[in-house]
């Protein structure tokens, strides 16, 4: 994952309150609902001391959704909030969070947040039908999800039994209607595809325009395209099964990805382009080494030691000391080591601690080694 969308966060003042937060708004007694768990992640912030513009400017974020619109389909939203009350990040999570946080520490908790972001997999979801379809694209984290409508021709949409010479005509004229807006609606997926880098296209809606768009788009969506039945483009019709599935193939790519980082990470070890365990990591880290952090999902219990810059990194005060930096605080381990992979343009991955080569909480593919590469 790219980590270059928490550039707001680290070039913040903090401390921070970070959040991952309930904020479904789907039931009949909605706005209740968020207003209570929103209060009580309020009090939590106020009982670890965060100061009143920080509570309240997570009180007016996460309440948005009961004004409707866009903010209102979500159902999980992360927040990090410095301590001037600005909002340095704002973003959708895929569900209701696993993970719920309310927490106002020195250094932002951006683990669990990583996990769990909407856009981690990009990808495109369209529910289609005979006129047009309405398409969401969910790109990258640091970017909303976008959604639009693409619509077609009406005129002579629609079969009829008109019976005599002409029936044949307004069948034909039909069925090409039909070609026509789903050509319509497989340009625009093509061009979404092109410019997301979509790991997958997941199709809903009417069954023959769900054929027609399949046998329309162009060979780059239609490697990646998957078709359900459920789900429909009417008024009043029931999304949910489309956002499962959805979810569900996220979660499936995000499983694959994570098995990829760890086979990475052992055949790099091979060839001597990875490191594992944190003071091996932290040292590439401090060179500017590490192509790819993969990191445990449960961390060790363990403190790292950093000064101003995000390279200032160490796991003993005599790093500091040799690195010329004064005053070093110490950190929980997975927040130092994020801080430095993003000060380094690294990439993150964040993956279940069972799957980790032995078990190990970090571990790292390589851009280069040098004389000082562990073996």
């Amino acid at each position: 994952m790219d980590v270059s969308f928490l550039e707001p966060v680290f070039s913040a003042a903090g401390p921070y309150a970070t959040v991952c937060a309930d904020v479904t708004h789907t039931t009949e007694n909605a706005d209740t609902e968020l207003d209570l768990r929103v209060r009580a992640v309020c009090e939590e912030l106020s009982a670890q001391g965060a100061p009143e513009v920080v509570v309240d400017a997570v009180r007016s974020q996460l309440l948005q959704a009961n004004d409707g619109g866009q903010l209102a389909t979500l159902r999980g939203r992360a927040l990090v909030v410095a301590a001037d009350g600005s909002v340095v990040l704002d973003e959708a999570l895929a569900d209701a969070p696993r993970e719920a946080v309310a927490e106002w520490s020195p250094h932002p908790y951006l683990l669990p947040v990583l996990r769990q972001l909407a856009g981690r997999v990009p990808h495109v979801v369209v529910v289609a039908d005979r006129l047009g379809a309405d398409v969401s694209v969910a790109t990258n984290p640091g970017r909303p999800v976008h959604e639009q409508s693409v619509e077609g021709d009406d005129f002579h949409a629609r079969k009829v039994k008109v019976g005599g010479w002409a029936h044949n005509t307004y069948m034909h004229t039909a069925e090409n209607q039909w070609e026509e807006n789903a050509g319509r609606v497989a340009d625009r997926v093509n061009k979404l595809v092109a410019g997301a880098g979509a790991r997958f296209v997941l199709v809903a809606g009417d069954v023959r325009a769900r054929q027609i768009l399949a046998d329309t788009v162009g060979k780059e969506v239609a490697d990646v395209l998957v078709s359900m039945e459920e789900g429909g483009r009417a008024a009043g019709a029931d999304r949910a099964p489309v956002e499962l599935r959805a979810a569900e193939l996220v979660a499936e790519h995000e499983a694959h990805d994570e098995a990829q980082a760890v086979e990475q990470v052992e055949a790099a070890s091979a060839h001597g382009l990875a490191v594992t365990g944190t003071a091996a990591v932290v040292e590439a880290l401090r060179k500017a080494q590490v192509e790819t952090l993969v990191l445990a999902d449960q961390p060790d219990d363990e403190q790292l030691y950093v000064g101003g810059a995000p390279l200032e990194i160490g796991v003993g005060a005599q790093d500091m000391t040799a690195l010329g930096v004064e005053g070093a605080a110490q950190v929980p381990a997975d927040r130092a080591l994020l801080r430095a992979a993003f000060g380094s343009d690294a990439a993150v991955v964040v993956v279940p601690r069972a799957a980790m080569p032995g078990g190990i909480p970090v571990a790292a593919v390589l851009r280069y080694t040098d004389a000082s590469t562990p073996g």
